[in-house]
């Protein structure tokens, strides 16, 4: 097989993805696994009298899943000063979130071909950590020490070879640098 053909197929492995944070534009950690990413849709069914062959199903609202990062410990501290400074600031400010607002990021996934290129990008619109879980230690293991960060998010974008897969016209993969506008809610595009 040839380049090119390798190219036309654009096929994905799951090792091949990086991770993104607002405010550095570089990639922030390599992580070794991510999962979890999500969003089902709630609905209701309803049974119309006199009508048994159908069912009704109504929509609500959409409920994005938590997302799991796992990486081996080093001395990059980015997440965990991310999350260690929240979880900080939330107990000492009790149940008052009107400043949880500053420590929202928006995260991409990018996910990469075999040549490198870019395929696919999740970007987690207004991301927090809501849990992060140092790995467990063992005298005699020889493994990786691995740490994990669990983030919840508001919203979600996703970019096929950096186009919006919707039918905005918005372009691009890239690191969403706004915060909430004046709706309340993060810049979407």
């Amino acid at each position: 097989m040839t380049d090119t053909s390798i190219r036309d197929y654009n096929y994905i492995t799951v090792n091949r993805f990086y991770v993104e944070m607002q405010e550095s534009s570089y990639i922030s950690a390599s992580f070794n696994e991510f999962s979890g990413l999500g969003a089902d849709l709630e609905h209701e069914i309803f049974y119309e009298g006199g009508v048994n062959n159908q069912q009704r199903v109504m929509l609500k609202d959409v409920k994005f899943s938590n997302v799991t990062l796992k990486r081996g410990m080093s001395n990059d501290l980015v997440f965990l000063g991310w999350a260690s400074s929240l979880f900080s600031t939330f107990k000492s400010a009790g149940s008052d979130t009107k400043n949880i607002s500053d420590y929202r990021r928006n995260v991409n996934i990018l996910l990469f071909n075999q040549a490198g290129e870019t395929i696919q990008t999740w970007t987690l619109i207004g991301a927090i950590p809501v849990s992060w879980k140092a790995p467990s230690l063992q005298a005699d293991g020889t493994s990786v020490a691995i740490e994990e960060l669990t983030l919840a998010y508001e919203g979600l974008k996703i970019y096929v070879n950096n186009t919006l897969s919707s039918s905005s016209s918005s372009s691009g993969a890239t690191i969403h640098s706004s915060g909430r506008d004046a709706t309340g809610y993060f810049a979407s595009n």
